[in-house]
């Protein structure tokens, strides 16, 4: 079974005293239902699931009054002997919650009767449509935490790296001292299988059990049309073909030197006015994330960000790369990340920082100096990029050479090299692009 991080975080939960039902929100097919299944049936006596997804006969119990002994009753007469309700040991399971909004609402009243843990998971539960439908979302009476495919560092638990060898890798870091080449030359082939395979746990299960790459892209492109399919059936009529389109213009957005998004891409003529809210649909359903520009690089990086530039990157590379022509995987394989003009090696990037919970910040400016990332670390702003061994970082050096007016200091320029210095006492750290994971000191 993949060990997923999620697993602390719903252990903290369960352990906090007077604790909210929790709601487990996430892109579809990452792994909510069944993590949420796995942790109550190793941590409760008895377990209520309801899919509202699967049964909609499972809607009329929230029809009625949401009384938790009305509830009980309900449930009771339609799971039948399956329907076990002790106090403190019984935990229910609303999966698709986003189906039934009266089920949201009611867990204000589990929250108040204190009896019963719930869980509720939902991959649509932002976009517009079931968020318009919702009859009242119970404010301060829920714990949201959002869930992403598998990250780097899980995919290398996955993988036999354990948390012994991760120590070592930090260690290195802090020292900035090279990785030896036998462990470095293993990261770096996990981490070329990451970027193809991506953080699905079917794609990562099949990579594990077969190492055949074309299941796993085939795996792959049918979970990118069951995105094309949530987007028929749900969104609102109007909208449809505009969001499929806003979609599909990704690796177009992405194949260009400057990466901004342009409405005019998805087809000639568009505008924001239009487009705006369809891309805001696929945001809000987990497929993608904003990377937004910044006025100045420098702190507070919110604070400095132009809200209507932007460029967007999948949350899950290995789905970018199957939105590609057939053969990418094997030249990515091969250590080939440089095609797309680099975006393959800034969608993983983006990818690896998302999944670590930092907002997207780029730099880029019409005089031509542009920032592949800005990331606030160790309390300072500093210019993150993603270059070959020989890639110019001649932007990231005018902008260190003039500290008076960026105040930045230092930079990292990751790729496919071990830990250095660029040169000398250079403010640029260079580092393998596996270490992207472990810049996680804010």
């Amino acid at each position: 079974m993949l060990k997923r991080k999620i697993e602390q975080k719903l252990l903290e939960w369960k352990n906090t005293e007077n604790h909210n039902p929790l709601i487990i929100k996430g892109c579809r097919q990452c792994g909510k239902t069944f993590i949420a299944e796995d942790f109550a049936k190793k941590n409760y006596g008895h377990v209520i699931y309801m899919n509202f997804f699967e049964n909609q006969d499972y809607l009329s119990v929230f029809d009625g009054s949401l009384n938790v002994d009305n509830l009980v009753m309900m449930m009771s007469a339609v799971l039948g002997e399956k329907a076990i309700f002790v106090p403190g040991d019984t935990i229910i399971i609303l999966d698709e919650i986003q189906v039934c909004p009266n089920a949201r609402t009611a867990l204000k009243f589990f929250k108040l009767d204190g009896r019963f843990d719930v869980i509720g998971t939902g991959s649509l539960l932002g976009v517009k449509g079931y968020r318009d439908n919702a009859v009242s979302v119970p404010v301060g009476y829920e714990t949201v935490i959002e869930m992403y495919p598998l990250d780097f560092e899980e995919f290398l638990w996955a993988n036999g790296i354990t948390p012994q060898i991760i120590g070592l890798l930090q260690n290195y870091l802090a020292k900035k001292e090279p990785v030896p080449d036998a462990l470095h030359n293993r990261l770096r082939n996990l981490f070329l299988q990451y970027a193809v395979v991506g953080g699905m746990p079917d794609a990562v299960n099949s990579f594990l059990a077969t190492k055949q790459m074309n299941k796993v892209l085939e795996i792959q492109r049918n979970i990118l049309l069951s995105y094309e399919d949530d987007m028929v059936k749900y969104a609102e009529n109007k909208d449809k073909p505009l969001i499929k389109g806003c979609f599909q213009s990704i690796p177009k957005q992405l194949s260009k030197e400057n990466k901004k998004f342009q409405y005019s891409l998805i087809k000639k003529g568009s505008t924001a006015a239009r487009y705006a809210g369809c891309l805001q649909w696929i945001e809000d359903a987990g497929i993608i994330k904003r990377c937004y520009n910044l006025s100045l690089p420098e702190l507070p990086l919110a604070g400095n960000a132009v809200d209507d530039v932007f460029k967007v990157y999948m949350q899950d590379t290995g789905l970018f790369i199957a939105m590609l022509e057939d053969g990418t995987q094997f030249d990515v394989l091969q250590g080939n990340l440089w095609g797309y003009k680099g975006a393959i090696f800034e969608n993983l990037a983006a990818d690896i920082f998302t999944k670590m919970g930092r907002k997207l910040y780029y730099y880029h400016k019409d005089s031509g100096l542009e920032i592949d990332f800005v990331v606030r670390y160790q309390g300072e702003a500093v210019l993150v990029e993603v270059k070959a061994s020989s890639g110019n970082i001649k932007s990231t050096k005018t902008i260190l050479n003039h500290p008076e007016k960026y105040h930045v200091n230092r930079a990292i320029k990751l790729g496919d090299y071990n830990i250095g210095r660029a040169e000398g006492n250079s403010p640029v750290l260079t580092l393998p692009f596996y270490m992207c994971f472990l810049l996680d000191e804010y």
